[in-house]
C-alpha cells in the first residue's frame, strides 16, 4: 500500500530530494501536502506534478500567486504559520517530513507528533531546542520519530536489533568541511563563498555554513543524546574527510557497527520514509573495486569552537540548547550577509549563552520567548 506523505519545506534541499524519492517509488509513496517558505515558483510546480490534496506558503504575501497558479487545480492553499501546521496536522497524511530549517521546524514538528503521525525528522534544530520534550510527545502518542540526518539515520540501522544497555558510545562522524585544514589565522579570512563550498555534501547554505564551523556536528551531538538516550559524555565525534562512514556505535565488548555509503542524502531519506522495509534504490553504493582511503582525525574543539559550545550546552540542560541554536541562527545569516566574521561566530555564541536567563525546565512557551530574547541579544551584540 502507498504511505501517504507531507513535505514541510519542499522546495529545500532536504525537501527536493525526498520528492526524488517518492518519484522513484510512485507505488510506494503518495504525497498529500507540500509546504514551502517564500520560494511560491517551485511549491506551484512541485503541487502541479504531485497534485497533493493541499499547500502552504510560510510567506503570506506570496499566498494569491501561489493560489492563481494552482486555480485550475483541486489543490487547497494555505499561507503562514497556521497553514504549515495545518498541513503537518492533516487526517490524509500518514508520515510528516519536516525539512523545514532552524527553529522554524519546533512547532509543526509538535503539532504533527500530537496528530500521531510518524515523522521523518531532518530538522535537528527541533532537536536541539527541545529534544526531550518531543521525545517524550511522541513515546506519549506512540509515534516513531525516524532520522533523516545521514549521521544519525547510520545509528539508527547500527541499532537496529540491538540491546540499548550494551551500547558503550555513539561516534559521530564528520567532513571536517572546507576549512578543516586551515590555522585559526586564515580562519579569520574565509568568505561565504568559501564556507558555502563544501568537499562532499550538497545542502542549503545554514547547514553547510554550519557544518563548516562544526555547529552542524555539535547539533548533533544533542540530537543523538536524545533520540537514543545517551549521555553526552559517550558522544564522541570523529573527522572523518571521506564522508563515506556515516557514523558508528561501539559496544561493551569493544566491537564496532559502521554504516557506509556514498554521501547521498536520498539514502538516508529512503531508509526513513521506508522503514523498517529496505527498498531497492539506484542511487548506487560504495564502489570498492576503486581503491580508497578511509582516514580519521580527532575533531579539534579549540579551533571549532561552536563543538565546545554545543557540548557545554547539552551538559547545561535547560534552554541552554534553545539559547545556542538562535545565537546561531542569528551570527550565520550576518556571516552570509558579511556583518560578521567567521571566525567571530563563535565569540557571538558565547556572548549570549552568558547573557540570556538560563532556565532549568523551560515550558514550551518559555523556549519561544528564550528564543525571541537569544535573537534580540544576539542581534544587539553584533
Amino acid at each position: 500500500m502507498q504511505k501517504n506523505i507531507a513535505i514541510l519545506g519542499s522546495t529545500g534541499s532536504i525537501g527536493t530530494q525526498t520528492i526524488e524519492v517518492v518519484r522513484a517509488h510512485p507505488d510506494r509513496f503518495r504525497v498529500t501536502g507540500l509546504t514551502a517558505g517564500r520560494n511560491y515558483a517551485l511549491l506551484i510546480e512541485q503541487a502541479r506534478a504531485l497534485q497533493p490534496e493541499k499547500v502552504a506558503i510560510g510567506d503570506e504575501s506570496s499566498y494569491l500567486l501561489v493560489k492563481e497558479g494552482l486555480r485550475d487545480q483541486d489543490i487547497e492553499v494555505l499561507a503562514g504559520q497556521e497553514g504549515i501546521l495545518e498541513v503537518a496536522a492533516d487526517p490524509s497524511s500518514r508520515m510528516v517530513v519536516v525539512a523545514l530549517v532552524g527553529f522554524a521546524g519546533l512547532s509543526p514538528t509538535i503539532t504533527a507528533i500530537n496528530a500521531g503521525k510518524e515523522i521523518a525528522l531532518a530538522n535537528k534544530e527541533t532537536m536541539v531546542v527541545a529534544g526531550e520534550m518531543v521525545m517524550k510527545k511522541a513515546a506519549e502518542k506512540k509515534v516513531p520519530v525516524l532520522p533523516v540526518d545521514s549521521e544519525h539515520s547510520a545509528i539508527f540501522q547500527c541499532l537496529i536489533g540491538e540491546d540499548p544497555v550494551s551500547v558503550e558510545k555513539i561516534i559521530l562522524t564528520a567532513s571536517g568541511g572546507p576549512f578543516l585544514y586551515h590555522s585559526r589565522e586564515k580562519l579569520m579570512e574565509v568568505t561565504p563563498e568559501e564556507a558555502l563550498k563544501h568537499p562532499n555534501w550538497k545542502m542549503g547554505d545554514k547547514i553547510t555554513v554550519d557544518s563548516a564551523s562544526l555547529m552542524n556536528k555539535g547539533f548533533e551531538v544533542i540530537e543523538a543524546r536524545w533520540l537514543f538516550n545517551i549521555d553526552p559524555r559517550h558522544i564522541e565525534v570523529v573527522i572523518h574527510p571521506q564522508s563515506v562512514i556515516h557514523s558508528m556505535v561501539q559496544f561493551r565488548d569493544g566491537s564496532i557497527k559502521a554504516q557506509l555509503g556514498m554521501p547521498d542524502m536520498r539514502m538516508p531519506i529512503q531508509v526513513a520514509l521506508g522503514y523498517p522495509e529496505r527498498i531497492r534504490s539506484s542511487w548506487g553504493g560504495f564502489d570498492f573495486s576503486h581503491p580508497a582511503e578511509l582516514t580519521f582525525l580527532p575533531a579539534d574543539r579549540k579551533k571549532f569552537r561552536n563543538l565546545a559550545l554545543s557540548y557545554f550546552a547539552i551538559e547545561e540542560g535547560g534552554n541552554m540548547p534553545c539559547i545556542l541554536n538562535a545565537a546561531n541562527e542569528i551570527a550565520v545569516e550576518a556571516f552570509l550577509k558579511k556583518r560578521m566574521k567567521f571566525s567571530h561566530m563563535p565569540d557571538l555564541i558565547e556572548k549570549t549563552m552568558r547573557q540570556v536567563a538560563f532556565l532549568r525546565e523551560p515550558s514550551f512557551e518559555e523556549l519561544i520567548e528564550t528564543d525571541r530574547e537569544a535573537r534580540n541579544v544576539a542581534e544587539k551584540l553584533i
